[in-house]
């Protein structure tokens, strides 16, 4: 395992979303990281039985918000080397990224994402100031 220490940039797993951030605090087995970029788009669903659409809730998942802060276990939590491209941008293609790859499967599963995703697209655009 890897100590990180304040301000140390890392990409982090957040549920079914991977960020590259900023660790600002931690706690034993847990970092606060503050997100500064998306590199995958949570998917879509019930994380306890994914690809199910016979769940008792489909969740719709939007990213984490820019400077939002998560707690990741730190096993979910690498170094991170390199540039940190701009926040909007990688929301955009992140999400597009996920758009594309239901777009091309043929499930029960995928329409339903692709459902839910709609809504978290109006949300961004309100949000973030951003259009697809």
């Amino acid at each position: 395992m890897t100590d990180f220490k304040n301000g140390d940039i890392v990409t982090a797993i957040y549920k079914t979303g991977k960020y590259i951030g900023e660790v600002t605090d931690s706690r034993p087995g847990i970092y606060v990281v503050k997100i500064l970029a998306v590199l995958k788009h949570p998917r879509q669903g019930d994380l306890h039985n994914p690809k199910e659409v016979d769940v008792p809730l489909f969740h719709e998942r939007k990213a984490l918000a820019f400077r939002e802060r998560a707690n990741i276990p730190e096993k979910m939590i690498k170094p991170y080397e390199g540039d940190i491209p701009d926040y909007n941008d990688t929301l955009i293609s992140s999400f597009i990224e996920l758009k594309d790859g239901l777009e091309t499967e043929d499930s029960a599963f995928a329409q339903k994402s692709l459902e839910t995703l709609k809504g978290v697209k109006r949300e961004y655009e309100l949000m973030y100031s951003i259009t697809f």
